[in-house]
């Protein structure tokens, strides 16, 4: 009942909330679908990474440059942000998931850096620190994304593709044996799984989600810059996943429209609204220990039950 609720509403809301709000909440989305990405790693397989704004980088510049330097159309270009991402995952994955607990963090950290310098410094290719920019939003049926209305709608369309497929993974046999590896390792290794296998096929599917959402937000921009990969960045994709609630996919979908609100709002009454968002976040995790939607649904639950 209550994801048909948001699902009218979703539908109804750019004909409520003018051009501004449409475009904070199309922004929500496209973070959404990257928060449910690292909710995959974390929620789902245990694995916390300090550096998943690799991959929403690596699929925004993804988008991007196949545009700009092979010509290649929009829709193609969010196809190859998604296997690009999904490629670099493969790699930095390989080398994370041979390690655990602080040294995993300590090394999705150290790639992340490595790519953002790389877009730091590679100008010819990147624009440097100045980004590139430039490149036209796409056509839906002729209907052109420059319109706020079907922006909009166009992330819709992906954050709702991307919360079915991320539950059918989570779902299956395979999410079941994530669940598995996130409770103990090592009575599932025991038990003949390869958890270096599932956790780099976690890690996979992790980024190519991410990289999807970095190319959306490269349409919805049309400019990207590096810091896009920045640690920054990766804080606050796991800002929005604890602030909604790990392991809920919705929860981290939540986390991340709270997170975008309470910034426009704070940050247009004090130049110190990090400081005031961190105060905010501190008692949210003290008082909200499952998240937002994690109180959300207990609170519900005691009412059904009275």
């Amino acid at each position: 009942m209550g994801e048909f609720v948001f699902f009218l509403l979703a539908l109804a809301w750019p004909f409520l909330a003018g051009s501004y709000g449409t475009g904070l909440i199309t922004e929500a989305l496209i973070f959404a679908i990257a928060a449910m990405s690292l909710d995959l790693l974390m929620g789902y397989s245990g694995l916390v990474s300090f550096g998943h704004a690799a991959f929403f980088g690596v699929g925004a510049y993804a988008l991007a440059l196949s545009g700009m330097k092979l010509g290649l159309n929009p829709w193609l270009g969010i196809l190859v942000a998604v296997m690009t991402s999904a490629l670099a995952a493969l790699i930095i994955g390989y080398f994370c998931v041979r390690v655990s607990g602080v040294a995993f963090i300590m090394l999705t950290l150290a790639f992340a850096q490595l790519l953002y310098s790389a877009a730091v410094k590679w100008r010819g290719i990147t624009g440097g620190s100045d980004g590139i920019g430039g490149f036209d939003r796409p056509q839906i049926a002729g209907l052109s994304l420059n319109d706020p209305i079907y922006m909009y709608f166009a992330c819709l369309l992906g954050f709702v593709l991307s919360l079915w497929l991320l539950r059918r993974i989570i779902n299956s046999q395979f999410g079941h044996a994530l669940v598995g590896l996130r409770e103990n390792e090592t009575r599932m290794r025991a038990l003949g799984f390869s958890t270096d296998r599932l956790k780099l096929c976690a890690f996979v599917l992790s980024g190519a989600f991410a990289g999807f959402a970095g190319a959306l937000y490269a349409i919805y921009n049309s400019f990207i810059s590096p810091d896009a990969l920045s640690f920054a960045q990766s804080g606050m994709f796991l800002l929005m996943v604890v602030l909604g609630g790990v392991g809920s996919l919705l929860g981290p979908a939540i986390g991340a429209a709270i997170f975008l609100l309470m910034k426009q709002f704070v940050s247009s009454h004090t130049e110190h609204w990090l400081a005031i968002v961190g105060i905010i976040f501190v008692c949210c995790v003290m008082f909200f220990r499952s998240g937002v939607y994690g109180f959300l649904k207990q609170w519900l639950e005691r009412g059904a039950r009275t």
